[in-house]
């Protein structure tokens, strides 16, 4: 059986989707979740996700925010609204090297901060909101911190493995390109990643998503990570996110009967593989 990393995107972006989350973890039907720390009421979700990740050995890691109609934990990140910038506007920034770095690396070490005050201790992993994290400057930003703060927690590399993609998979290829020399640059700083990526698909199309589940399983290799967004939709939610029923279709399928089969036929084990530390981390 192959170890894969099964994690759910966007704790603590509500309340139905950090209880959906945390429901989850404490079934052992996923064993990684990556907490988004820019919202009041961190300290009691994080002890919410201890309680339920309780001798499970879950991953719990910290998911990068720079873009969403939020607003961040400093001011240098924020458009003259408040909130942080759309995913368009900071890619075209990032990468005409236009991002300013400063600002970036502030609010990458507040959101450390915050992460450490809320989980009082580091994260097991880290990643980035709509995969910001492998952007130029932010990915230095974002490297330099967890070696400083986490150096033992392993960084998402969101490069496609070729199994998992689907079909023509415009979005897969192209996450996948922006992630390109990842690994390499995190390897420079003593940090591992996990060996092959899937779970992008277009939320916003009618999909079989217990179907998509089992290739995206099947098409990742030992030690690599499959991304899930599962949740219940609370006001909260809409009022943040546009990525709403999809959450709920995740979370059935997640907590359904079906489960142990597709990842049986996946050939699939729910057990954190060994990454591999370097000396640097260890």
């Amino acid at each position: 059986m192959k170890r894969v990393i099964l994690c759910a995107d966007d704790y603590a972006i509500s309340p139905g989707v950090s209880e959906a989350i945390a429901a989850l973890i404490a079934d052992r039907r996923i064993n990684a979740t990556s907490v988004m720390t820019v919202f009041d009421g961190l300290g009691p979700a994080a002890r919410a996700l201890d309680d339920a990740a309780a001798d499970t050995g879950a991953s719990i890691g910290l998911h990068v925010t720079l873009t969403g109609a939020f607003a961040p934990l400093t001011a240098g990140m924020a458009k003259p609204s408040g909130a942080l910038p759309a995913l368009p506007r900071l890619l075209l920034s990032a990468l005409s090297r236009r991002l300013d770095a400063k600002a970036v690396a502030a609010e990458v070490e507040a959101q450390f901060a915050a992460f450490q005050d809320a989980f009082g201790r580091p994260p097991d992993h880290v990643d980035g909101h709509q995969h910001v994290h492998v952007l130029p400057v932010v990915r230095t930003a974002v490297i330099a911190a967890t070696a400083r703060h986490a150096p033992r927690a392993f960084l998402r590399d969101v490069t496609p493995a070729r199994g998992a993609l689907n079909g023509l998979d415009i979005k897969g290829r192209l996450i996948g390109a922006f992630s390109t020399g990842f690994a390499r640059d995190a390897a420079r700083a003593g940090l591992v990643t996990n060996r092959g990526f899937g779970g992008a698909y277009d939320f916003s199309g009618d999909h079989d998503f217990a179907t998509l589940l089992g290739h995206f399983l099947a098409g990742v290799p030992d030690g690599g990570l499959v991304m899930v967004h599962p949740g219940r939709v609370d006001d909260p939610l809409v009022a943040r996110d546009p990525l709403t029923h999809q959450r709920e279709v995740e979370y059935s399928v997640l907590r359904g009967p079906q489960w142990r089969e597709i990842l049986d036929a996946a050939g699939v084990s729910l057990a954190l593989p060994d990454l591999g530390r370097t000396k640097a981390a260890a």
